[in-house]
């Protein structure tokens, strides 16, 4: 595999050989269902956040490399671009005061990683899209320096056959090209790991994909991306188009993206691992040694490497997962809807909430995803990228069969969705002095009709009012963000304004 890796070319050949392992991984993974090899419920979770380096005057600072040495931390991690580090914290069982532990350790870490970075004017800033970065900044040479990155870059460029088109109409627009995936590092997410059996996992599934419209509303931190003001969530659209394989003969016949919501409820997750294999060819034909169906026979239980690579280059906004722990697998949704930020206390507020609305909307006697066509739940996605906290969605009405409605987030959280997530935590065994503060944020969020997204706007649009020109006016804010972000007040008690 590393051979491969450093190469960084394959032959005709190797398709073919990965195309038969991956069908090999797939039956493998049916075998595994079939006879229930899988770990027993554990409600565990994880966390991981992507993060941006910026330094005091606001602008991004291309040196994660040098800022990894110096943390020196299993935890972090280099991300696609040399501004982008990664943060991994270990998983923990939902319960009790998790919440505020989850809170605690990831303080204590950023805290640190801010510091050290410092030493080199650098500092770690968790947001959506860093504001300050510009189309000169996002080119191949800014790239990770990372055999893994580099040849991820040229399949997907190889595969596409010409420039990636970057095309978003929002308040502003914004159309440029470029050449490689870069622009994707712009991206910085939250990524939420809950590991369900395998009997639980299509209703997660479900329930996380009705969901991740109002995770967008309520958490959008991306407004902004090359000086243009465009949707509250402005990652969705730029990810997709910054690794579309596609070119527009390809589009118009209907070839699916790889940055994908979907198209239609499930009813396991073998129906989307298989699904993965029949839409989309391989990135990275990399081959293990290992036979999957020997290691079955023998009474083992195979790592099915192809297929969890081919998976990480399918990039769903809800992914399964198949891991193995102490030699069990097991499987995980992996939610990848929310941007990072604004700070600690919002980001935990956002995993309460998606936690205990997943649990509750699973265990619904006539649940969410029967009453809603998929269809909607895409068309709400879309929607809730462009307008943010100020989203109306299509939702089932309460005791009206199937009928939907258009409702106003923030009404149908405070009024439906909230309680729900309650039930959801209180059913995890979460402390209520952890569930009604962090779902107390989100609640004081819709009040205010205030998020990440909604706040760095208004900042932005007073800096022009008092005399500042685009680019500075973005860095000011970016600036005044960072200082907000590691104070950790939730974002919706911000301050008005850039500050400076």
């Amino acid at each position: 595999m590393g051979e491969k890796v450093v190469a960084g070319g394959f032959d005709l050949s190797d398709r073919q050989r990965y195309r038969r392992k991956l069908q090999q991984c797939l039956a493998g993974l049916g075998r595994l269902l079939a006879e229930k090899r899988f770990d027993r419920p554990r409600n565990l979770v994880g966390l991981e956040i992507e993060l941006n380096l910026a330094g005091s005057d606001g602008l991004p600072r291309m040196m994660n490399a040098e800022v990894l040495d110096r943390i020196a931390s299993r935890d972090f991690q280099t991300e696609l671009g040399m501004f982008n580090l990664e943060v991994n914290i270990a998983p923990h069982r939902l319960g009790g005061r998790v919440l505020d532990q989850l809170a605690e350790e990831l303080r204590t870490g950023l805290g640190y990683a801010h510091r050290k970075a410092a030493e080199v004017d650098a500092g770690i800033v968790m947001i959506g899209i860093l504001p300050t970065l510009d189309a000169g900044d996002l080119v191949s040479a800014n790239l990770s320096d990372a055999d893994r990155y580099v040849l991820l870059n040229d399949q997907i460029v190889a595969a596409r056959g010409e420039d990636f088109t970057l095309d978003i109409a929002g308040v502003e627009r914004l159309s440029c090209t470029s050449s490689s995936i870069a622009p994707e590092a712009a991206c910085t997410s939250v990524q939420l790991h809950l590991q369900v059996t395998p009997g639980r996992f299509a209703r997660v599934w479900n329930a996380a994909q009705a969901v991740a419209a109002v995770q967008i509303a309520v958490g959008a931190n991306s407004p902004f991306l090359f000086g243009k003001e465009l949707w509250r969530e402005s990652r969705p659209p730029l990810f997709q188009q910054a690794t579309d394989t596609r070119p527009p003969e390809l589009q118009a016949q209907g070839v699916r993206p790889r940055t994908w919501f979907g198209e239609r409820w499930v009813g396991s997750a073998y129906e989307l691992f298989e699904e993965n294999l029949r839409y989309f060819p391989a990135l990275l034909p990399i081959c293990d040694e290992e036979e999957p169906l020997r290691v079955l026979d023998g009474g083992g239980v195979p790592r099915l490497q192809e297929l969890v690579l081919h998976n990480g280059t399918v990039y769903r906004w809800n992914r399964p997962v198949y891991g193995l722990a102490d030699g069990v697998p097991h499987l995980r949704v992996e939610n990848r809807v929310l941007p990072a930020g604004p700070t600690v206390t919002d980001v935990v507020a956002n995993a309460a909430f998606y936690y205990g609305l997943v649990r509750a909307l699973a265990e619904e006697p006539r649940p969410l995803w029967t009453r809603m066509p998929f269809e909607t739940a895409a068309a709400n996605f879309g929607h809730a990228c462009r307008h943010g906290i100020e989203a109306e969605l299509e939702w089932p009405r309460p005791g009206r069969g199937g009928v939907l409605t258009r409702v106003p987030v923030v009404k149908l959280v405070r009024d439906e969705l909230l309680p729900l997530a309650a039930a959801g935590l209180e059913s995890w065994n979460v402390a209520p002095a952890d569930r009604d503060f962090y779902l107390g944020v989100i609640e004081g969020r819709c009040r205010r009709r205030v998020n990440g997204a909604s706040w760095q706007v208004d900042a932005f649009h007073r800096a022009l009012d008092g005399g500042l020109d685009r680019r500075a006016a973005l860095a000011a804010v970016t600036r005044r963000y960072s200082a907000l972000m590691h104070a950790d007040e939730p974002v919706h008690t911000w301050p008005p304004g850039p500050g400076d």
